[in-house]
């Protein structure tokens, strides 16, 4: 049995995560949470769980209640509150993590896995990137996952743990609790979008082009790595996206067409004209995750069976349309 820590465990991302390594089984998971989520136990189902508050770890004196084999590190501020305030988004973003990364390297944590952005390349996303593309972060959420990616691997070159640092792209999937505040993700808002109103508007014609990933993969994706010796994870540097290229646009349709099949629910489209060149439209994208598959991972995540739940988990949650 594996003890393992999920920081940002209640979150999007993470609370998938959580389930996945519950359903696999053969892990204790301890989840740092700094607000209090009614009964979350009931959405996770069977398993062993245990709540930590984050902010006690934060004092010198404070350690890790037992041995973690890994800490998965989730917890940060978004992009949005990043960009209202972006000091207080380094301090949490690096100074807290930081701190937590030292916590992990005196209790001699043997994997810290960090969940980095796409978009410490820059933005708006264009081209072929790979890892060997020169980081150019514009934003305050990049900017300071950025500068806490190279902590973690000082730490993995110095041996101190195995240290692994994955730039995620486009998320895609249904939550496991409707209170989780990523409701203006591209995807999770024409979603609500649909169920809500019947329609799906945009706010520019839609194209843009993103790389997206069902949060099966991701999920499958953190298993994986804890199966991994140091030795087997190269440099410990990796993309994490889906190998699915679409269009803003694109990708709406989908979503409509996903409402008929999955709701029986017509919805309007609202696509404003093009209005001249658009950031992001002029060069097709392709972020690469060829050095993830290299060393064995295989996406097995369907995108449309994501926003089929991800649908049905909006229906029931939310006020359908009409």
């Amino acid at each position: 049995m594996k003890n393992i820590l999920v920081t940002g465990g209640l979150g999007y991302v993470g609370g998938r995560i959580v389930n996945q390594l519950l359903a696999s089984g053969g892990y204790k998971l301890f989840i740092t949470t700094r607000k209090k989520q009614a009964d979350p136990l009931k959405w996770f189902g069977t398993g062993d769980v245990t709540f930590l508050d984050a902010a006690a770890w934060e004092s010198p004196q404070a350690g890790f209640p037992v041995h973690f084999d890994a800490v998965i590190h989730l917890a940060a501020f978004n992009e949005i509150d990043s960009q209202a305030n972006p000091v207080a988004a380094a301090e949490y973003n690096i100074v807290s993590s930081l701190k937590l990364l030292q916590k992990a390297v005196s209790g001699k944590t043997g994997q810290f896995i960090y969940f980095s952005t796409a978009h410490v390349y820059g933005s708006p996303l264009a081209g072929r990137i790979s890892e060997q593309v020169v980081p150019r972060p514009v934003h305050p959420y990049a900017i300071t996952h950025r500068a806490f990616e190279d902590f973690v691997l000082a730490a993995r070159d110095k041996g101190d743990t195995q240290g692994i640092v994955l730039r995620l792209s486009n998320s895609l999937g249904a939550p496991l609790w409707p209170e989780v505040n990523r409701w203006t993700l591209l995807v999770n808002d024409l979603c609500k979008q649909a169920v809500m109103t019947g329609r799906l508007t945009l706010l520019s014609s839609g194209m843009q082009q993103r790389d997206f990933i069902t949060l099966t993969d991701v999920a499958a994706a953190v298993e994986f790595f804890l199966t991994k010796e140091s030795h087997q994870t190269g440099d410990g540097l990796f993309n994490l996206g889906g190998n699915y290229t679409s269009t803003v646009l694109d990708m709406t349709r989908l979503i409509a067409s996903r409402c008929k099949a999955v709701l029986g629910l017509e919805v309007s489209l609202e696509i404003p004209a093009p209005r001249g060149q658009e950031p992001g439209s002029a060069i097709p994208l392709e972020f690469s995750s060829e050095k993830l598959s290299r060393i064995g991972f295989h996406w097995s995540g369907s995108v449309e069976q994501e926003i089929d739940g991800l649908l049905l988990f909006c229906r029931h949650h939310f006020n359908p349309a009409g």
